[in-house]
């Protein structure tokens, strides 16, 4: 019996049986959380709640009880430090006392996942997920063959891979339940988007030199439930202006009669920023740009949203989310090309904005009207996302320092770590938890 005919034999007789193949229940109130978890699966968790990049709400938001340490070294507040072998710049997700992340060999012939005790570093189990006779051609070394970040459910990871697969695996186990290997896509300097839930659907971006497509996966079975197109003037035939690495976003909006609700999914790409219906993949509206290679995940106070665009000279877009259609030319309310970064994401909190750009600029700017609040320039260089714990930022620098800054621009610590980070980091409890290019550390007292 193969894949196809076990997964439909299993779905049949649990759900003719028990109706467990299902999973969640109506009195488990399903999807209540960011429109992936119940109230239940997310409390069960505990302290440990970030299942998905950056964090519970997606947003760089660690959970109200997080209180990191903010000083640390190789010696002080390291609680443990553990290899991790090949090289791979996805971020950690969590679920409990448990940690998860992916990672591939250098080559990019062996693809992996692996699950870690938090509170001793022990590794509970790894699992090769994908071995490759070859890559694909114009690979970027600056990338890694493991550069997107799984997302968790009450029972199972999901890693994406891009073109060389998506998984859903026993996040106990390690064992692979599904595996999607026919999506195309030639992501010519290597995959970066990751995957994300929505109700039962798996959601993620395929950018890439030759296509470009958002697509949604049945999250029980694997199997495509909707694909769109991207359908955009890209103003050019050279496939590297249309490749892009941005991760999907879900917001809700109020409709036109301010009674009723409308979840979109905000798909960042190469030229343009477009909002579709993540249940089926119908366009609601798109704002149009110059740059390209789009990386950073969006950010909503309620109201606006705010876009990094990307590559180039990389700008920040506030945007009104409730138009129709084309809506460049109405619906950007204001737009800052000063520090904005290309690939570390931003942070909103109370009306303020926290920017992270690629050279080391921190920098706050009003959410209203774009202006200027405070700026530090830190040195080094980023790639991951800070993130907002007990009203501190967090960045990590490819070159292993640390920085830890009030919300009013004050710098409380400078720290440093034998390696680098590409990956972002991740707030739990009174942990913090560091990829950096070599080890995974929690930090904590």
């Amino acid at each position: 019996m193969n894949l196809s005919s076990r997964c439909f034999f299993s779905f049949f007789v649990s759900f003719v049986v028990t109706s467990a193949c299902v999973r969640w229940s109506v009195a488990d109130e399903p999807f209540s959380v960011q429109w992936a978890w119940s109230e239940q699966e997310a409390k069960s968790a505990g302290d440990g709640f970030w299942p998905q990049f950056r964090g519970p709400t997606g947003d760089g938001h660690a959970a109200d009880s997080a209180n990191p340490p903010t000083t640390w070294s190789e010696t002080e507040n390291v609680k443990w430090k553990i290899p991790i072998p090949g090289k791979a710049w996805s971020s950690p997700v969590a679920w409990g006392n448990t940690l998860w992340l992916t990672t591939a060999s250098e080559d990019g012939l062996s693809m992996s996942a692996l699950a870690i005790d938090r509170k001793s570093g022990a590794i509970r189990w790894m699992k090769e997920v994908f071995s490759n006779d070859a890559t694909q051609p114009d690979f970027h070394v600056f990338n890694s063959y493991g550069s997107p970040t799984p997302v968790l459910d009450n029972d199972r990871l999901y890693v994406s891979f891009g073109a060389y697969g998506t998984a859903a695996l026993n996040r106990d186990t390690g064992e692979i339940i599904w595996e999607r290997r026919d999506l195309p896509c030639n992501h010519f300097r290597g995959p970066g988007s990751s995957p994300i839930l929505y109700r039962q659907l798996l959601l993620f971006h395929m950018d890439g030199h030759d296509q470009q497509y958002v697509i949604a996966l049945d999250r029980e079975s694997g199997k495509t439930v909707w694909r769109k197109d991207r359908n955009l003037e890209y103003g050019t035939d050279d496939g590297d202006i249309k490749k892009a690495f941005s991760t999907p976003f879900l917001i809700e909006v109020s409709k036109g009669d301010g009674v009723s609700k409308q979840v979109q999914m905000i798909s960042s790409t190469s030229k343009a920023v477009l909002a579709y219906n993540p249940q089926d993949g119908e366009e609601f509206w798109r704002v149009r740009y110059d740059e390209f290679s789009t990386t950073a995940r969006p950010v909503f106070d309620g109201k606006q949203l705010f876009i990094s665009t990307g590559f180039g000279k990389a700008k920040l877009l506030a945007i009104s989310p409730f138009g129709t259609g084309d809506v460049t030319s109405t619906h950007v309310a204001w737009d800052s090309a000063r520090a904005i970064g290309s690939k570390p994401s931003p942070i909103y909190d109370q009306g303020s904005l926290y920017l992270l750009d690629d050279r080391g600029v921190l920098s706050s700017v009003n959410a209203t009207n774009g202006q200027a609040q405070w700026q530090h320039r830190l040195g080094g260089d980023f790639s991951g996302s800070p993130i907002l714990a007990n009203g501190k930022i967090y960045c990590f620098d490819e070159q292993g320092k640390g920085h830890v800054y009030s919300t009013d621009g004050m710098e409380i610590a400078v720290n440093a770590l034998d390696s680098g980070c590409l990956a972002s980091p991740i707030a739990i409890g009174r942990d913090l938890i560091v990829r950096t290019r070599t080890s995974l550390y929690c930090i904590g007292k």
